[in-house]
């Protein structure tokens, strides 16, 4: 989710760069709000996950494509608050209720709703380097489903909708382990994007430019699928 699309590295000096390159579907504009490191909202802009996943080089993610893909479709849908909180490279079993990487999120979540937002979605794409090993690719099921609830409960929110994408790529040999654990889960209200078949950089591993912008308009329509059921269900 960090957003590796348009970075590059030098495989000289091993310095890793973004191109700069940011796609119309990622332009920013004063409907798309991002909360910063501070806990402040400003207008977003790639990349989206520059002062967060701040130890590592960020480029184009599927964030602002995703939120631009919603407010051309829906519209009067209003204003649409991204709470980054990525930081790639990380393993699940870092993410367990308790850990650094969890409470960050829930501070960063619970922050964002002081102005009187709403919470209406879950994005999760992650995974990739838990394909290293076959006990953490064995164990990822179990741990993502406690994740998802987790978050769940501590958003008091059974129903929030989550949207996680299947990998499309992994750092190990066990990604079809990881991809069938994924698509496996049985949550009401969780949809699954598959990213397989996406262009990858020449890494090998994370999506291209044009990859993540196409990831984030899948990411998207599922949502807003997701949201007009819940909007129904609150009429009834």
């Amino acid at each position: 989710m960090a957003g590796r699309g348009g970075v590059v590295e030098d495989t000289a000096t091993g310095i890793t760069t973004w191109d700069g390159v940011i796609p119309p579907q990622c332009n920013p504009k004063p409907s798309i709000l991002r909360l910063n490191a501070e806990l402040e909202w400003v207008e977003a802009q790639e990349p989206l996950h520059q002062d967060i996943d701040a130890k590592k080089t960020n480029g184009v993610g599927p964030g602002m494509s995703f939120a631009n893909s919603i407010l051309n479709k829906r519209e009067g849908f209003g204003v649409v608050g991204l709470v980054p909180c990525a930081i790639g490279g990380t393993n699940i079993s870092q993410w367990e209720k308790g850990k650094v990487l969890y409470k960050h999120m829930m501070k960063r979540v619970k922050a964002s709703l002081n102005d009187g937002g709403s919470i209406r979605g879950f994005l999760w794409y992650q995974g990739e380097s838990d394909t290293v090993n076959l006990n953490d690719a064995q164990s990822y099921q179990t741990r993502i489903h406690k994740f998802f609830i987790d978050v769940r409960n501590d958003l008091q929110s059974p129903l929030l909708p989550i949207i996680q994408v299947a990998l499309a790529s992994g750092q190990g040999p066990y990604k079809d382990i990881v991809r069938q654990a994924q698509q496996s889960i049985d949550l009401l209200n969780l949809r699954t994007v598959d990213a397989l078949g996406l262009p990858l950089e020449p890494d090998g591993l994370h999506l291209t430019t044009q990859a993540q912008v196409n990831l984030g308009q899948m990411m998207a329509d599922s949502f807003l699928q997701s949201d007009k059921v819940e909007v129904k269900a609150l009429d009834q």
